[in-house]
């Protein structure tokens, strides 16, 4: 017989696996099946491919005008999760177009957006992270954004560094808990070139409507877009500190 576990009111407050009862020795069948759910979700999430059109499409019905497709060297998902290193670099092709592209001036900041290790992180929530912050980024110049297939953190570094950008943000989905397949991460690096160190990027993670919200990220990657910008620096050197600090001459003290 199943007995409820007495920690059970705290389970209503946190999605983490506590209080799942007992029956005898064992966990209830309830919590068995439950964890192969997350577990399959959280699988489905790294493989799944990323629907690129989709995004394109999306994007234009956000009023945007352009977007670039590019792809990283690992050229399908297996190798991908096997080789780290290629899904840090443009393959060629990528990379030519890129180097084609004539942008008037020099743009403020590059916004990439890639599959990273959750593709359902994207496609829930990297468009509304991006319909909430451009408001906040009035003023600044905006590359196109760049929809990166079987893309790393570090492939920013590259795009950024071809389209002269003085800072770029990567958009990615995050490594899947089991409570948390839609996870989405955000990365800034100022001055983007290939061999930027992890030390050298501020990261905001677990963006998703459970977690931090994409309005609230929003606010936070705003601030700290112009304050990397204003202090010409990102990583270990620029703190988070949006919600004690404003940046003058900011609409909305961002």
């Amino acid at each position: 017989m199943s007995r409820p576990d007495p920690w059970q009111a705290l389970a209503t407050l946190t999605a983490a696996r506590i209080a799942l009862g007992r029956a005898g020795n064992s966990l209830p069948t309830t919590a068995v099946l439950s964890f192969d759910v997350a577990h399959a979700l959280a699988r489905d999430a790294v493989h799944q491919a990323l629907d690129v059109d989709g995004l394109v499409a999306r994007w234009r019905e956000m009023g945007g005008v352009e977007s670039l497709v590019v792809h990283s060297r690992a050229m399908d998902r297996h190798t991908y999760l096997q080789r780290p290193d290629l899904g840090r670099c443009l393959d060629e092709a990528s990379a030519a177009m890129l180097l084609a592209r004539h942008l008037p001036d020099a743009p403020d900041v590059a916004i990439v957006i890639a599959d990273g290790l959750s593709a359902t992180a994207v496609h829930e929530n990297a468009l509304p992270l991006l319909d909430a912050l451009l408001p906040l980024l009035d003023g600044l110049r905006i590359a196109p954004p760049v929809i990166a297939r079987q893309g790393r953190v570090a492939l920013g570094d590259e795009v950024g560094a071809v389209l002269g950008s003085r800072l770029v943000l990567v958009i990615l989905g995050e490594r899947p808990g089991l409570s948390s397949p839609d996870s989405l991460g955000a990365y800034l690096t100022f001055a983007p070139k290939i061999g930027r160190l992890d030390a050298e990027r501020n990261c905001l993670s677990n963006i998703r409507p459970a977690g931090l919200t994409p309005a609230a990220a929003s606010v936070k990657l705003a601030w700290l877009i112009r304050a990397a910008l204003a202090r010409q620096l990102t990583g270990i050197g620029l703190k988070d500190d949006s919600e004690i600090h404003t940046l003058p001459g900011n609409p909305g003290g961002v």
